[in-house]
C-alpha cells in the first residue's frame, strides 16, 4: 500500500506539472495571437489613413483641374461632388455583394 503512495505521488506531481505546463503554454499562445492582431489593426489603420489622405489631395486636385477646364471652381468641385455622390448611390444599391466578401476576408485574418 506504502509502494502505491509513493508511486502514486510523482505521477500526481508529474500531471500537475503538465497541466501548469499546458496553462502557461496557451496564455502565451492567446498573448501571441492577440499581439499579432493588435499589431496588424494599427499596421492597416495607418495604411488607411495615408490612403485617406492621398485619396483627399488627389479629389482637391481633380477639383482644382476640373475648375481650370471650366473656369470656374465651383464647376469642378460640383462635378468631383456630383461623381462621389454618384460612387455612394450605387453602393448603396449593390450594399449586398460587396458586404459578403469583406466579411469573408476579415474573417480569414482573425483566424488566420
Amino acid at each position: 500500500m506504502e509502494q502505491q503512495k509513493e508511486t502514486a505521488r510523482p505521477i500526481i506531481d508529474q500531471a500537475k506539472e503538465y497541466v501548469e505546463t499546458r496553462v502557461k503554454l496557451l496564455k502565451l499562445e492567446v498573448i501571441e495571437r492577440s499581439t499579432a492582431i493588435a499589431a496588424n489593426i494599427v499596421v492597416e489603420l495607418v495604411v488607411v489613413i495615408f490612403f485617406l489622405l492621398t485619396f483627399l489631395f488627389a479629389s482637391f486636385t481633380l477639383a482644382l483641374f476640373l475648375g481650370d477646364v471650366f473656369h470656374a471652381y465651383w464647376k469642378g468641385f460640383g462635378s468631383v461632388a456630383a461623381f462621389y455622390m454618384l460612387l455612394a448611390i450605387i453602393l448603396v444599391v449593390a450594399k449586398k455583394p460587396i458586404e459578403r466578401p469583406i466579411v469573408n476576408i476579415l474573417v480569414r485574418k482573425l483566424f488566420k
